[in-house]
């Protein structure tokens, strides 16, 4: 029996497990000739983009109701450390017993991690990376109305004004005058260490994105870092100090720690880099996807850590180690064209297509697409197999009808 060991349960660890299973089946491989096993610390697929929402605990499905249908076999383990010589894992079980796996093909789909700072009171700061933080903000903003009615009770400092970083601020001020009762009590801030909001996203959209900050009353602070936090202020490079009970970092990432174990270059986030089919360069028998591969999308740009191309890696990465192990021919990688789709919270989303971001939509138009991706077409179906290996197609053509529409 060949092995094929799929280490992370995210967007593309699980797709590379469907992906895995249709090429096997399709070629007409029987499960007791090819054991796909997937390895996962936690027992759900965290909805990690919607975690800037409200509610974030409901943000997850059930693993064993995507894997299981299909004849994926579930550890639930951490991974200490990857062997590539030897094609050897190791893992630490939920009983704390050490545990050794074999492999003949490796998927490291183990995603990023936010770097948090350093900076002095550090232990008082946010985030939104994972779904035990993003629960530990939530529960935060709930207890703020048992709080002494002091100055900056309501008021949240977001740090990064990026995609994450806007998406959290903008649905910060619905859900800060959830808590509050009162509008004007609440404050929303961003700190920017550059010179414009959405330094990445260009300038395509950013005047729809200001506009939506101002119309929200969110406050910029451009060109500025926060140099000391405390549990009921933030100062600022300038001298500026705020008063703020809510802090939240949302300032870079990097790429999962276990690519270390991995031969092979990486790039500035410590992403794998990968050839055309995924496999990892200097380590054949493992094949990356998610945001642990440096994948060239389309000539002249690398994939984004974004669940719009988790996806599609898995998928890609998924088939193309199956076909490996059984002799077949590779896909080379080819994902859909590059979309954006940022949610500004109660001022609607802007949509955009290409790597200029040409804008689509804005406003409640916008609006109505993201809820129908955050709600819809991110979510795996579960408890159907044939509904699961049906969207694992790597060739699968998504219609663009929706961002023009």
């Amino acid at each position: 029996m060949k092995n094929i060991l799929i280490i992370g349960g995210g967007f593309a660890g699980v797709w590379s497990a469907a992906a895995a299973v249709r090429a096997a089946r399709a070629h007409g491989v029987p499960q007791s000739e090819l054991q796909v096993t997937v390895v996962s610390s936690g027992d759900d697929m965290v909805i990690r983009p919607r975690l800037y929402e409200a509610d974030p605990e409901q943000m997850r499905v059930a693993l064993d109701r995507v894997l299981g249908p299909i004849g994926v076999r579930r550890i639930a383990a951490t991974v200490t450390g990857i062997d590539t010589s030897t094609r050897m894992v190791t893992a630490v079980d939920r009983s704390g017993r050490n545990t050794l796996l074999s492999y003949d093909r490796l998927v490291l789909a183990t995603g990023s991690q936010l770097v948090r700072p350093s900076i002095p009171g550090s232990q008082w700061i946010y985030d939104v990376d994972s779904l035990d933080a993003a629960a530990s903000l939530e529960h935060h903003l709930r207890r703020l109305p048992q709080r002494e009615a002091t100055a900056g009770r309501f008021t949240a400092v977001v740090i990064g004004a990026g995609f994450t970083g806007l998406e959290i601020a903008t649905e910060l001020v619905s859900r800060l005058r959830a808590v509050a009762g009162d509008a004007d009590d609440v404050r929303v801030v961003m700190v920017e260490r550059a010179d414009a909001v959405g330094p990445e996203l260009g300038e395509g959209p950013r005047p729809y994105i200001s506009s939506a900050l101002s119309d929200l009353g969110v406050e910029l602070r451009l060109g500025k870092t926060v140099e000391r936090v405390t549990e009921s202020e933030v100062e600022l490079s300038d001298g500026e100090v705020l008063p703020a009970s809510t802090v939240i970092w949302t300032a870079g990432v990097a790429a999962s720690p276990l690519t270390q174990y991995i031969p092979g270059e990486r790039d500035r986030i410590g992403r794998l880099r990968v050839d055309e089919f995924l496999r990892v360069l200097g380590a054949p028998e493992v094949f990356a996807a998610g945001d642990t591969a440096a994948a060239t999308a389309e000539e002249g740009h690398t994939v984004m850590q974004s669940c719009q191309h988790a996806t599609p890696l898995g998928k890609f990465a998924g088939h193309n180690v199956a076909a490996d192990v059984l002799g077949l021919d590779l896909a080379p990688f080819a994902p859909n064209p590059y979309v954006t789709c940022l949610d500004l919270g109660p001022a609607g989303a802007v949509v955009t297509t290409g790597w200029d971001r040409t804008v689509q939509k804005t406003g409640e138009k916008g609006k109505e697409l993201k809820r129908q991706i955050n709600a819809e077409w991110i979510y795996p179906p579960v408890d159907d197999a044939d509904a699961i290996l049906k969207l694992a197609d790597h060739q699968e053509e998504f219609s663009m009808e929706a961002f023009y529409a």
